[in-house]
């Protein structure tokens, strides 16, 4: 081959090379796996419905699970002292994102990272906790999704109190620990005072808090139990149901898994909803909206459940009215 030849390959190659690059790093942009980081203060079994649902969206937005999208998961199993930890140790392992809930699991991460977005699926007012600055702009690394706590639970009472209209007195259960729980207390109390219910307020942070304020229950002959959920409650809620059938007191929940383990009624955000919507926000993220600009959402669809066995055993008529609104009937 001529030498002039030889120079002309040269440059043709070179520039294929030029030509080809940006596409070869475009490619390998596209191939890289995103890590985001699952924080739970609850048990992975407990939170299996959840996590599916985000998975779910994940899977709707073009992602695929261990190709290109990785999910680093950690569960505090209802110990929320173990939430710092495990929050350090998602950022230490290189996470992009860290999906989170609750009190206890949004300031865990909050703590651990002010660089690495952090998107909770659930929180009750979000504003008024302090992990944003407002709905519309969170100013920070920290957006999500508020489960609308404020204003529901004095619906529940409601609820009760239409199940069984001759009640006058009540009990709440709450861990006064979580700054999204009091507010929900205080929409109880006014709820009480509007339809006439003397209300007495129990907070349980641990086992024996529980077993005090549950003979304390008994003691007070209430007639509604309000159980505000956390971690805790949740953790706890075999027993707070078989009290609350033990000594015949119609019961209201937040989420279906009570009523699944046996309790009477709940009525909430449909939880799985916000964690399937929450991965819209893991996937604008990762695509470089700044979560500061991420407005907060807030819970869009609601979630009634009855037990029938359990309100037969109560001796309870249910009202044909909240038949007709129950989302899920179990018989």
């Amino acid at each position: 081959m001529r030498r002039s030849e030889a120079c002309r390959c040269v440059v043709v190659i070179l520039a294929l090379i030029a030509l080809l690059h940006p596409f070869g790093a475009e490619a390998q942009r596209s191939s890289k796996v995103a890590r985001v980081g699952y924080l739970i203060p609850s048990s992975e079994p407990l939170n299996a419905p959840m996590r599916d649902a985000f998975l779910e969206g994940l899977r709707e937005l073009g992602y695929v699970d261990g190709r290109s999208v990785a999910i680093d998961a950690r569960y505090a199993d209802g110990d929320v002292e173990r939430l710092p930890r495990l929050a350090a140790e998602l950022v230490s392992r290189g996470v992009d994102v860290i999906v989170t809930a609750g009190d206890a699991g949004i300031r865990a991460a909050q703590q651990a990272t002010a660089t690495v977005p952090i998107v909770f699926a659930a929180a009750g007012d979000p504003v008024a906790a302090g992990y944003v600055a407002s709905l519309a702009r969170p100013g920070g690394n920290v957006t999500g999704l508020s489960m609308l706590g404020r204003g529901l639970s004095g619906k529940r009472l409601q609820l009760l109190k239409e199940m069984h209209p001759h009640g006058s007195r009540a009990a709440v259960l709450y861990n006064p620990t979580d700054v999204g729980m009091a507010l929900r207390v205080a929409d109880v109390q006014s709820a009480a005072q509007t339809l006439g219910i003397v209300l007495r307020v129990h907070d349980v942070r641990a086992v024996s808090d529980l077993e005090l304020a549950l003979s304390a229950i008994a003691n007070e002959r209430a007639e509604y139990l309000v159980t505000i959920l956390d971690s805790f409650t949740l953790r706890n809620r075999i027993r707070i149901v078989e009290f609350a059938a033990a000594n015949r007191i119609p019961a209201i929940y937040e989420t279906r898994q009570f009523v699944e383990s046996g309790g009477l009624m709940s009525y909430g955000p449909n939880a799985a909803d916000n964690y399937r919507r929450a991965a819209t926000y893991v996937d604008k993220i990762l695509k470089g909206v700044n979560p500061a600009e991420l407005p907060v959402e807030q819970a869009s669809k609601f979630f009634l459940a009855l037990n029938l066995k359990t309100a037969k055993a109560l001796g309870l008529t249910v009202p044909q009215s909240i038949l007709a609104r129950a989302d899920e009937v179990i018989e």
